[in-house]
């Protein structure tokens, strides 16, 4: 008779653990169904193991921006975690803790690792059982939660990932398409001048920007400007950058006092967060003059007759100082046809497979051998030359360039 109770209490309790299983297992998976956030989850993980498993010390770690972290924890040390975190890396499977383990680990009965495709999303450790009775169908019940619970984490993360990943990719589209209205698509060709343009961006938005201004058939302006960062913060200042220079630049006859505003207006926007490099060029085709000023950009080059220069004078960057501390325009005379290759940065850093750089010598070089071209042929040559000397390689930075030919 006593034997006989003895098999009932037994089934009972193997009744209630059963039952208590099944509805933990619904309880959370409803809770998963109806998206509960990740902390519910977790202190939903917590109370079970707490309450109904009657653990008193456990620890669950997840992966959170490239890093080990304690997502929930029963009756445990802070300073456990790190001593334990590195040591979960070797467990590929459900690991019962040794007495010549770790000193940290051995406070724990067992270790939980969940994997998905090869690559660990969680792990839990798990100590001071109290009830030992039926042992192996708990720890086999308590690792199923902790796989749930660990593949719904693993799935929200995912799934957030896609989302941002998404609306960054609108977010892009939006400032390519922003960038593309900006940067002019034509520039003019006359008997008296040409413009011509090559754009490359290292990514489908960029930072680099150039710009055509026309005051009368007889006097122009054109620039070139590389706004520090990528991407929609940099097409953003872009857009308020073009947007300044086309009201600043009609308000102001000289380069210098233009320049002087420009810096102003950008400091306003940016609140020295930013910086722009940015060189402007004015020609009067009557006059027969070029003014620049160049504000910490690469150097242009200009071929006029046999001659090559460097347009290297004007100020500091733009945006980084509330002042400009000097700014020097220079006036060149006109005397012979002229070629003038403007650039960003990109174009003399651009590498091929070996590291060598499309450097200063080399773009020199060019312009001299090909300056009696008309503009789009030269940027045709140039276009040609850059992707003979990158090869297979990507490009490295975002490419502008602007060139003008000014003939006799």
């Amino acid at each position: 008779m006593n034997r006989e109770l003895a098999l009932l209490e037994k089934l009972e309790k193997e009744l209630n653990l059963k039952e208590l299983q099944i509805k933990s297992l619904l309880t959370i998976t409803q809770a998963i169904n109806e998206n509960v956030k990740a902390e519910g989850l977790f202190n939903m993980y917590k109370s079970f193991l707490s309450w109904e498993m009657g653990i008193n010390k456990m620890g669950l770690f997840i992966p959170e921006n490239d890093q080990w972290e304690c997502a929930a924890e029963i009756n445990l040390d802070p300073s456990l975690s790190s001593e334990i975190i590195p040591l979960l890396k070797d467990y590929k499977r459900l690991h019962t803790v040794k007495d010549d383990e770790n000193e940290a680990l051995k406070q724990f009965d067992i270790v939980i690792p969940v994997f998905h495709k090869k690559e660990p999303i969680a792990f839990s450790v798990i100590g001071g059982i109290k009830d030992k009775e039926d042992l192996y169908n708990k720890i086999q019940f308590i690792t199923t939660i902790t796989n749930i619970i660990a593949v719904a984490i693993e799935n929200k993360r995912l799934f957030n990932q896609q989302l941002e990943q998404e609306s960054l990719r609108k977010e892009m589209e939006v400032a390519s398409n922003v960038q593309k209205m900006l940067i002019p698509d034509t520039l003019p060709t006359t008997d008296r001048y040409e413009l011509s343009s090559i754009y490359r961006p290292h990514s489908n938005v960029g930072g680099d920007y150039f710009d055509y201004i026309k005051f009368s058939e007889d006097r122009f302006a054109f620039c070139v400007a590389d706004i520090s960062g990528k991407g929609v913060a940099a097409a953003l200042l872009m857009a308020n950058f073009q947007a300044i220079i086309q009201s600043l630049i009609y308000q102001y006859r000289d380069l210098e006092t233009f320049v002087f505003a420009l810096n102003q207006s950008v400091i306003r926007i940016t609140k020295s967060d930013k910086f722009i490099t940015f060189f402007v060029a004015e020609v009067d085709l009557e006059q027969r003059t070029l003014k620049y000023i160049n504000a910490g950009h690469y150097p242009p080059v200009l071929k006029m007759g046999n001659e090559l220069k460097e347009l290297d004078k004007g100020c500091t960057v733009i945006g980084a100082f509330d002042d400009l501390p000097e700014i020097e325009e220079e006036t060149i005379q006109l005397t012979d046809e002229c070629m003038i290759l403007a650039f960003t940065d990109g174009l003399a850093e651009l590498r091929d497979k070996d590291g060598v750089f499309f450097e200063a010598d080399r773009i020199k070089d060019f312009v001299d051998k090909h300056a009696a071209k008309s503009a789009n042929e030269f940027n045709d040559c140039l276009l040609k030359e850059i992707n003979n000397f990158k090869g297979e390689q990507e490009y490295s930075d975002d490419i502008a360039i602007i060139t003008c030919k000014i003939n006799k």
